[in-house]
């Protein structure tokens, strides 16, 4: 089963079991004995007993039975233990911090333990009880290693900082763990985004994402060839080891069917990349928005002129191309009690506040005025085709006067109606809002917009579709939301108000959304 390693440590620490020794048996009573269920207990959490029987394993909900056998824990010291691996990059800042967030919150003491294999155990003790309750126990290396953990059944989260491959999803089908991709078994932590930085002494401000690509991949060689001086291009990049370093094929290489062909300096630390490219004024990497350094990012740009810088709006919006969630993945099985409230942690206010203060984007919903949004409609009066009339365009002004953008868009996975790893998130994360009656006596519109390939009628089909499928979503997940008190429609407006030239993949991706505006 899952977590056989947490599973034998419970047994350790519970039933006082020396290594090796005889399988525990337990009865399980209900009050009255009515029913009874004997077996070897498998599991204990907490919450539930896991018990192989003659019929199987059964999960029983300790509070409504008695245990009787020597393999009873003892439920007044009971310490719930939750293995996590993963991402460097999450390990080492932001979930250290998440748990002393949740610590704190929960009026727990976090005590931090190094361990002698690499490793964090982080002991969370009641000062009332005194006595530890939790031992979340932390491996920090990268996205592969901690996939193959959770693969191995020796951890229970995954810290991913990429989403999920196609072959790990089909081996984890195939080890029973589920769907790692579904909204249940996958959970967007923080944001962050891809960056391409220079040296603050370079001369060159901006850059096309497939101009970025044709670096890689040795198409374009001197700076030259993006309005800089006659030097060659010197590439740092993450290592391919890191979850960032595959990023980088996933987002700049993977959409234009390119691969990496130039000499390139990899970096482990991030850190090390943001000296390196400093100290050198004919250097280009590729890092993070939260390990910049002192490096300065050069802007995107393309044919028509758009331009997008990485904010804490734009990456908050998906509206920066090169976006990139940070993620906890968790197998198809209960996790501990203290696991589950961890999880639920994550989308509180104060789980936001940490990770801002990690120096990661977090997920809160933020509302843009429309006043503050006219660089984007004088880009749709500019980029207007002939098939976006005047009429479309003040339909558009009509229907957004007075209302507000909030930062939750939704975008889609390339060429599928599937919602994006981020966008799968933002529908749990709307929904909670709805739940809290923010948008209560005030009017919610899912606006879907396209982009600018085939007619323009098609395309405003498509995207009110798409809209129309955001809305069911965020309301199917919003279960204790009165929706009587809150009006909510869809609405599209196609190709009309465009994000990014629809020349490139990375194009076409921006412009196919799904936007909310409230008023």
């Amino acid at each position: 089963m899952i977590m056989l390693r947490a599973a034998a440590f419970a047994a350790l620490l519970l039933l006082g079991a020396a290594a090796g020794a005889a399988a525990q048996s337990v009865t399980l009573t209900s009050p009255g004995g009515g029913v009874t269920v004997s077996g070897d207990l498998l599991e204990f959490d907490g919450e539930f007993y896991r018990v192989d029987t003659i019929y199987g394993p059964m999960t029983v909900d300790a509070a409504g039975v008695g245990c009787e056998g020597n393999g009873c824990p003892d439920l007044s010291s009971f310490v719930s233990e939750l293995f996590i691996s993963g991402s460097a990059r999450m390990g080492t800042v932001l979930v250290p911090a998440l748990i002393e967030g949740f610590a704190a919150r929960a009026g727990l003491r976090a005590e931090r333990r190094l361990q002698e294999d690499g490793g964090t155990t982080y002991l969370l003790t009641d000062p009332a009880e005194r006595r530890v309750t939790a031992r979340f126990h932390l491996r920090a290396t990268n996205t592969d290693e901690g996939f193959a953990d959770l693969l191995a059944t020796e951890a229970d989260i995954v810290m991913a900082a990429r989403v999920v491959r196609p072959e790990e999803r089909q081996r984890a089908r195939e080890v029973g763990l589920g769907d790692l991709s579904s909204a249940r078994q996958s959970r967007v932590v923080a944001l962050d985004a891809l960056i391409p930085v220079v040296s603050t002494s370079s001369m060159v401000s901006q850059i096309a994402p497939e101009d970025m690509a044709g670096v890689l991949s040795g198409r374009v060689i001197n700076w030259q060839d993006l309005r800089g001086p006659d030097a060659p291009v010197v590439v740092h990049l993450p290592s391919p080891a890191l979850g960032l370093g595959q990023a980088v094929e996933d987002l700049v290489l993977r959409p234009v069917d390119q691969r990496l062909t130039v000499p390139v300096e990899f970096h482990l630390d991030l850190d090390d990349l943001a000296t390196a490219v400093q100290a050198d004024p004919f250097a280009l990497g590729l890092t993070s928005y939260s390990d910049a350094g002192g490096t300065r990012a050069l802007t995107l740009t393309g044919g028509c002129d758009f331009r997008q810088q990485a904010t804490r709006r734009t990456v908050k919006t998906e509206d920066y191309p090169l976006t990139m969630p940070l993620l906890f993945y968790m197998p198809a099985k209960r996790l501990p009690k203290i696991g589950r409230d961890f999880l639920n942690f994550l989308r509180t206010p104060s789980a936001q506040l940490v990770v801002r203060r990690s120096g990661f984007i977090d997920q809160t919903p933020e509302e843009i005025a429309l006043q503050s949004q006219g660089d984007r409609f004088t880009n749709a009066i500019l980029s207007a085709g002939p098939e976006i009339t005047l009429e479309e365009l003040q339909r558009m002004t009509r229907r957004l006067w007075g209302m507000s953008r909030l930062t939750t868009s939704f975008r889609f996975e390339p060429g599928s109606v599937r919602l994006d790893a981020q966008s799968r998130s933002n529908v749990q994360q709307l929904a909670e809002v709805f739940e809290t009656g923010r948008y209560d006596a005030r009017t919610v519109v899912f606006i879907g917009f396209s982009d600018g390939e085939g007619a323009a009628r098609p395309n405003r089909d498509i995207a009110l579709q798409r809209a129309e499928t955001v809305r069911k979503a965020v309301q199917r997940a919003a279960r204790d939301a009165n929706f009587e008190r809150v009006t909510v429609r869809v609405d599209a407006f196609g190709e009309a108000l465009p994000m990014a030239c629809d020349d490139t993949p990375w194009g076409r991706d921006a412009n196919r959304r799904v936007e909310v505006w409230v008023r």
